[in-house]
């Protein structure tokens, strides 16, 4: 009778097992993911010694001219198809009407026409942008 009468305790232990195995899990999802994730156009960036952009400024919008001179933008609905430049100006100067403060770059292949890369920043202009910066990729061996 005193053995039934002795109060069981609970036990206090957590199997965590399946949490590692949930973990392990989710690290190759995102594994695999993580280069699915980056959007864009794929284009030839000229090289060129330049600082980068502070670490603290926004998303910047960013103008891709391909080599064949389409325009694309990193907003909207689809940044890897190309716009007009009717849409490119309604779009930036919408964002710029509510981010001011917004970089505005442009990314040009290096085999586009020099004019494709200027008409672009003429429209990023007359959509509002006070200054337009150019991406460029570091040089190669320095």
């Amino acid at each position: 009778m005193a053995r039934n009468r002795r109060k069981r305790r609970p036990m206090a232990e957590i199997n965590v097992v399946p949490y590692i195995d949930v973990m392990l899990v989710m690290l190759v999802i995102f594994m695999v993911t993580a280069p699915l994730l980056t959007q864009g156009v794929q284009v030839e960036l000229p090289g060129a010694a330049a600082d980068p952009l502070p670490a603290e400024t926004p998303e910047p919008l960013q103008v891709t001219v391909d080599a064949q001179g389409r325009l694309y933008l990193n907003v909207g609905e689809q940044p890897d198809r190309p716009v007009d430049e009717a849409t490119l100006q309604a779009r930036v100067a919408a964002v710029l009407r509510h981010r001011p403060k917004t970089p505005v770059l442009v990314r040009g292949d290096r085999n586009v026409d020099y004019g494709a890369v200027m008409r672009a920043m003429v429209l990023l202009q007359q959509a509002g942008a006070p200054s337009v910066g150019l991406v460029t990729e570091p040089p190669a061996g320095g």
